[in-house]
């Protein structure tokens, strides 16, 4: 033992000197050494006490000083991991928790939010001369050292300071998101050696330097491991005993400071333990809280009455789960899943994805979502009511995204599944999006059917036709070449689609394709257009395809089988709702930093999609879909009825239905899909309805309540020229070959008709007639029927003028029929009038000419 009288005869002296050379410095003199003379007396302590080799070699005093004055004693304290929290905003703004989400349980509380008995407990228990040395207690310290070099295991003995430096040791490695180098960090600040132990010592004289002890006591209370992932006093009151730091009892205190010692001995979240369990009262825990009173007590902390009473108390924990994670956001899991997919994406957190989710998780952020819980609820509600979460032989799958017009705000979110973080065998539960894009959580998106055709339509008016303008509505199976400007011409030989409930017309308008969804009709204005336009148009509303490859752009994307999520074509629908202006999702309104002040927050980006005189045209037509098209049973179930727009979607073999649409202020997609497989919904009854129709029980109800909290405005009018066709003349294609009569019509604008052969005069093969008629006008886009000639008749030759005798000669071959016609002008007597047929037109060989002679009347007797 003369290594240990040794330092304590250095102990001695050195503090005698210094206390009679400084007693100003230090205060009283229990050791204090947190300034720069102390600081010597320390080192020349601690080194003799954890090195006695050197003790033995008689090195000087002044060497062991410089050993330890040439540790830094500099230690950055970074912002404490904590907690960060997901909330919904209610209307009377206040705010209600969906979800947190932590490594380290913790949340940091102020000085005057710590109960007293927890400050004394922690004095009492870890260092009772905490405020009358300057960061090292020498005393326990020596002890706790002389004992680690003897036995080679740390010891005791660290004083309140140097554990919380310990501990912003050990936060400094969890901080890292390489696992290597946190491994390595942490190994080096929690290793068993002298070393680790003298570097410690440095860094709290260094941090007592700095900081006042009321502000260090704070910091070790909130910093401090309290057992598992629960850190910091607030939280473990909070777990242990469901209450908050500041209100804590004194045995409450006592036991949750008990823990500090050994979290893993004493921790009081493991009621069937043998040794620190109910069974017995938590007794390991109750002997170490018991201990703690007691030195409470010997300090003058608490007077007997409560230290007895205390002791007398049981242990009885209130085991309180923290909200972690979006499993605890229940029926906003899935818009909770997709609010931390955007802060993954958001370089407020950090520069790569890893690293922005992990400072989520430890930076103590308050992130305030944009859900509408009304809306929200209501979806849930519906989508309960009338789609099962599972359907025997059938993978089936529901969504209900509703977005604000003009802001981007997602509103509501949901689907049919339980929220899973992992997927599992349970069909009832899914960890996938069936909402979002697959980078943001999501599936690969859903075909959405129709509802895509309003892009085609968006086109259509941008490049100048009209709703009502006619297109050819026939079903064929080679429509010929499409005009692409991005991938050049293309053609779809063999596709051959058909309409929805097998409509048969041959000329239907624009509008009249958009209100009973008609295929054919969609596919001929396409043939039209620029399938590059069409693709460009949808783009410009901001869809896209959830996988994130490139929109295709065939024949057969005009009618919807491009995969999109849900919410991509609320957003869609919101921007033709906005007068054209889409603005891009957003589901944060704001974010508050651990300090409180607020961060930059995703914003919405807001552009023109389509002229406003284009999308007064599409909500034109929209509307009309809602009041007597496909959408009519949305529309009636609707209530408060506001102006809406809307969309019906179907795809092949009724796999999947949809119905999309908006108010002026609120957006809305319903579907009900195949996650996979197949299956005709037409053919499946849910206990509310078929599943094919579930969407227009769905839709209204989530919209009567938008409608009711949000209301709705009326949608621009669109002028003349959206709605009526351009007048354009007829051109006269008699004579013509019915491929030049083809070529002709359709560069003038209109759609040809092959009418078939009739009789005529013209030769064979060429065009007899066309109905309109040449010369006549006609909207831009109607369609001409042209009528070929069999050569079957002959052209009547002009007689009007020639003497009867003449005609007759000239109309031989044909049967001659005359009429007489008084006429009082000499010169007209005997003279052909006129002739029925008209001259120049046909007749069959031998038919009958009607030609009408002059005759002189009687002349008129004189009155007078």
């Amino acid at each position: 033992m003369a290594p240990i009288q040794a330092v304590f005869q250095v102990l001695s002296r050195n503090l005698k000197c210094m206390s009679a050379k400084n007693r100003t410095v230090s205060g009283a003199l229990g050791g204090l050494i947190g300034f720069v003379g102390m600081s010597a007396i320390a080192g020349v302590l601690v080194t003799v006490a954890v090195t006695p080799a050197l003790a033995l070699s008689g090195m000087a005093a002044t060497n062991t000083i410089n050993v330890f004055e040439n540790l830094p004693d500099y230690l950055a304290i970074d912002q404490l991991a904590q907690k960060s929290n997901i909330y919904a905003t209610r209307d009377d703004g206040s705010t209600g928790l969906l979800a947190s989400f932590y490594d380290q349980n913790r949340v940091e509380v102020a000085w005057d939010s710590i109960s007293p008995f927890v400050k004394d407990a922690a004095i009492a228990g870890e260092d009772p001369r905490f405020y009358e040395h300057g960061g090292v207690d020498l005393q326990g310290t020596v002890t706790g050292l002389v004992t680690t070099i003897a036995s080679g295991s740390a010891r005791g003995g660290s004083s309140i300071t140097q554990q919380y430096v310990k501990n912003v040791l050990v936060q400094k490695c969890e901080a890292l998101t390489d696992e290597k180098k946190r491994t390595v960090c942490y190994d080096a600040a929690t290793e068993t050696s002298p070393d680790r132990k003298l570097k410690e010592m440095r860094f709290a004289i260094g941090v007592e330097k700095k900081y006042a002890k009321d502000d260090i006591l704070r910091q070790y209370l909130n910093i401090t491991g309290f057992g598992g992932t629960v850190y910091g006093i607030e939280a473990a009151a909070n777990y242990y005993y469901n209450t908050t730091a500041a209100a804590l009892t004194l045995p409450q205190a006592a036991s949750l400071v008990a823990i500090v010692n050994n979290p893993v001995k004493f921790q009081l979240d493991y009621p069937d333990s043998e040794t620190n369990g109910a069974a017995n009262g938590y007794a390991a825990n109750k002997q170490r809280r018991d201990y703690i009173l007691g030195e409470m007590l010997r300090y003058k902390k608490i007077t007997q009455a409560d230290h007895d009473a205390a002791v007398a108390a049981p242990i009885e924990p209130v085991i309180t789960e923290p909200s972690t994670g979006c499993t605890t956001a229940g029926t906003s899991a899935y818009f909770c899943d997709y609010v931390t997919k955007i802060l993954q994406t958001d370089v407020t957190f950090g520069p790569d994805e890893e690293t922005r989710l992990a400072n989520f998780r430890r930076g103590g952020y308050n992130v305030y979502t944009t859900i509408d819980l009304d809306l929200q609820n209501a979806a849930v509600a519906t989508m309960n009511e009338n789609v099962p979460k599972t359907y025997d032989g059938w993978d089936v799958g529901s969504v209900i995204t509703s977005v604000q017009v003009g802001t981007g705000r997602v509103l509501a979110m949901t689907q049919n599944k339980n929220y899973t973080q992992v997927d599992g065998t349970d069909p009832s539960a899914t960890a996938v999006n069936y909402n979002t894009d697959i980078n943001q959580g999501g599936s690969r998106g859903f075909q959405p059917g129709s509802t895509y055709k309003v892009f085609t339509l968006g086109e259509w008016l941008t490049e100048g036709h009209s709703l009502n303008e006619r297109v050819d509505s026939r079903r064929k199976s080679d429509w010929g070449t499409f005009k692409d400007s991005c991938l050049g011409p293309q053609s779809f030989p063999g596709y051959n689609p058909k309409n929805d409930a097998n409509e048969s017309g041959t000329n239907y308008s624009a509008l009249e394709s958009t209100i009973g969804s008609i295929n054919t009709g969609f596919i001929g204005m396409a043939k039209k257009l620029d399938l590059c336009g069409i693709r460009k148009t949808a783009e410009n509303f901001g869809v896209h395809r959830a996988d994130g490859d490139p929109l295709e752009q065939g024949a057969s994307a005009v009618l919807g089988t491009n995969e999109i999520a849900p919410l991509s074509m609320a957003v869609a629908f919101a921007g033709i709702a906005n007068n054209g202006i889409t603005c891009s999702p957003v589901a944060i309104d704001r974010i508050t930093g651990p300090d409180g002040k607020e961060l930059a927050a995703p914003k919405s980006d807001c552009k023109q999609s389509v002229d406003p005189a284009v999308d007064a045209g599409m909500t034109y037509a929209m509307q009309r879909v809602m009041t007597e098209g496909t959408a009519t049973a949305s529309n009636a179930g609707t209530s408060p009825r506001v102006p809406m727009i809307g969309k019906t979607g179907t795809t092949d073999g009724n796999k999947d239905t949809w119905m999309s649409g908006a108010s002026s202020k609120v957006a809305t997609v319903v579907g009900v899909v195949s996650v996979t497989g197949d299956i005709n919904q037409r053919q499946v009854d849910f206990p509310t309805g078929t599943a094919a129709t579930a969407r227009h029980r769905m839709w209204p109800a989530v919209m009567s309540v938008a409608n009711a909290r949000y209301g709705g405005d009326a949608f621009a009018e669109p002028p003349t020229k959206v709605l009526q066709a351009v007048q354009i003349p007829i051109p006269d294609l008699r004579g013509k070959s019915m491929a030049d009569a083809r070529s002709t019509l359709e560069s003038a604008g209109f759609s040809f008709a092959d009418g078939g052969v009739t009789d005529s005069e013209m030769p064979a093969g060429t065009v007899a007639r066309t109905d309109p008629a040449g010369g006549t006008t006609a909207g831009r886009g109607s369609t001409v029927t042209v009528f070929s000639s069999n050569g079957s008749q002959v052209i009547v030759p002009d007689v009007v003028g020639k003497t009867e005798a003449e005609a007759r000669a000239a109309l031989k071959g044909f049967a001659v029929k005359k009429t007489d016609q008084d006429v009082t002008d000499p010169k007209q007597v005997g003279t052909v009038l006129s002739m029925t047929p008209a001259a120049g037109s046909g007749s069959a060989p031998g038919g009958e000419v009607t030609i009408v002679v002059g005759k002189l009347g009687a002349v008129p007797k004189d009155k007078g």
